[in-house]
């Protein structure tokens, strides 16, 4: 008999696909982010994934390290134990949707795996996504370990040069959804999606029952109901960062994404 999926993969099994909205923690400032959360929770989204800024983003494009650099300006030290306390409020309010926190690897082992995992349980996080913590790390046995003790999901990537072989190791160790990078490079708005994505979006589903999301260069509505046609989440994160500074405009701008998501797919 299998187990009742997780809070993060329930949000993908709706009966439509899911809009997983990111934001910087902290920025414009600690109220600021705050206020980011409610309106996007507020607009509808399924899922918010909440960066945790750092000093060396090496998946982020120029908006998203942007606001990383001005939230650690503006708030002196805010990193990892204060966006988990961040994810702890907004957790608490009614209607917020499960919390997914992007980090790096290095600020989790400043802080320890164990202590991560007892703070992030403790906020009510429902999952991680560590860019540069692969499925063989073991750094990542180690955490998914700690990750698992407390129920919190461990979301790994998906990238076009993955082969059939590393797709199935990244299909196996993720819990949650499966994270699939549409382009390589960093994040950022693009113009244009991939002509391949629809079948790596093919390849990944081949390799994992989980939720397939599509993130990286999705920055319109309508880019977002293209990819929600072929997969069953729809990550942005750049055109939200873009917006966060103005509750009303980021609030707008979610609700224009989800309607294309939850009624652009199949």
């Amino acid at each position: 008999m299998s187990s009742a999926p997780s809070r993060l993969e329930a949000a993908f099994l709706k009966g439509h696909p899911a809009l997983v909205a990111y934001l910087m923690g902290g920025y414009p400032d600690r109220a600021g982010s705050l206020a980011a959360l409610v309106a996007v929770a507020c607009a509808g989204a399924d899922v918010i994934e909440l960066g945790v800024p750092y000093a060396d983003p090496l998946a982020d494009g120029p908006v998203i390290q942007h606001a990383a650099e001005a939230a650690r300006a503006c708030e002196g030290s805010f990193g990892l134990a204060e966006t988990l306390d961040l994810a702890g409020e907004a957790a608490a309010l009614p209607g917020m949707p499960p919390l997914v926190v992007m980090t790096y690897l290095n600020p989790m082992m400043r802080m320890g795996l164990a202590k991560v995992g007892q703070k992030a349980a403790e906020a009510g996080v429902a999952g991680f996504i560590v860019p540069d913590m692969p499925p063989d790390n073991p750094m990542a046995v180690q955490w998914k370990r700690e990750a698992v003790a407390r129920g919190i999901d461990t979301v790994f990537l998906a990238a076009p040069t993955s082969t059939p072989e590393r797709l199935a190791v990244v299909g196996e160790a993720s819990t949650g959804f499966v994270y699939v990078v549409s382009s390589l490079g960093v994040t950022g708005e693009r113009t244009q999606l991939p002509a391949e994505l629809t079948d790596l979006v093919a390849r990944v589903r081949a390799s994992s029952p989980l939720p397939v999301a599509v993130g990286f260069g999705v920055s319109t509505p309508a880019q977002a109901a293209t990819v929600s046609a072929i997969a069953d989440g729809v990550i942005v994160g750049s055109a939200l960062v873009r917006r966060q500074d103005d509750p009303s405009a980021l609030g707008e701008f979610v609700g224009q994404l989800v309607s294309a998501v939850h009624t652009g797919g199949r």
